[in-house]
Parts: C-alpha cells; structure tokens; sequence
C-alpha cells in the first residue's frame, strides 16, 4: 500500500489502523484530552476559553486533514471513506465536547458520567446517521468523509445537554 506523509493525520496516528471498531479508537483523543484538561482544572467550567480553544484545534485540524487529503486517502485505500480514516471521528467528537455542559460537571462521577454520555452518544449518531447527516457522506472529497461526522457531532451535543439536564432536574 502506498503511504504518503500526511496520512497519519487521516488515520489519527495509527488509530484508525486498529481493530474492531476504527471509528471508536479514532473517537477517543478527544475524550482522553478533555478527560485531561478536567483533572488539571482546565475544563469548561473552570477555563472555558481554553478548553473551547483546545477542543476547536482539535477539530480544525483533523477537518483540515480530512478536507484536504480525502482525495490522497481515495487513491491509497481504493474508497472514499475507508475504515482507517478516522480524523472524521475525531474532529465530530470534538463537536460534542465543545458544548459539554457545565453543570454536568459537579462532581468527578458526574464528569466521569459526562464524558461517557458525549463518547456514546457521538458514537450512536455517528453509525445511525440521522437525517441529513446519511445525505452530507454523498458530497465529494474530503467534505463528504467530514460532514457527516460533524452532524453527528451536534446531534451528540443535544442529547448531551438533553440528559445532562434531565439528570440535573432529577
């Protein structure tokens, strides 16, 4: 298989490489950073401003990389959007952790909780592709990888906040 130097990008450094479930791996960076930037005192609700900044640089880049390398990554893997592409994963995971809510955060358990509740509720809307994300995959290129990804990303981010303040009330 030919390789070319911008591919670890796509593959999220080797991620999108392992199995089962690439999509899962590559949707974990996110998760794990933000898991970081929380214990360190640096989440959304002590530091909004850099945990937003972290999380937007995350999904830029793995955009960027899709957008612009999705061409390379059709030549290489034979298909537009093969199993081990999986910046789209991380860049639409990023998404839903731009608007986690801050008083989902109390407490550690309920950090803990939040971060599972964002993980699995990307990785739903991200294999279920509701409307339009199922459409956006048929746009050509690299857009086409990415969109739909980040679609499931915001319908991630409202059933996030949705149980977050269900949770909340309770």
């Amino acid at each position: 298989m030919m390789q070319t130097p911008r591919l670890p990008w796509l593959t999220v450094f080797g991620l999108g490489r392992l199995r089962p479930a690439p999509g899962t791996w590559g949707s974990l960076p996110p998760i794990a950073l933000a898991g970081v930037l929380i214990a360190l005192g640096l989440g959304p609700a002590d530091s909004p401003v850099l945990f937003a900044a972290v999380m937007l640089t995350v999904l830029l880049a793995f955009s960027a990389a899709c957008i612009g390398q999705g061409d390379t990554a059709e030549a290489v893997f034979g298909k537009k959007d093969h199993g081990s592409i999986v910046a789209d994963e991380t860049a639409g995971q990023a998404v839903t952790l731009l608007w986690l809510p801050v008083w989902a955060m109390d407490t550690p358990l309920l950090t803990a909780f939040t971060l599972l509740l964002a993980f699995l509720a990307f990785r739903a809307m991200d294999i279920v592709k509701p409307w339009p994300a199922d459409r956006l995959q048929r746009v050509p290129g690299g857009w086409g990888v990415l969109l739909d990804d980040l679609v499931a990303g915001a319908y991630a981010a409202i059933i996030v906040h949705a149980c977050a303040h269900t949770a909340a009330t309770i």
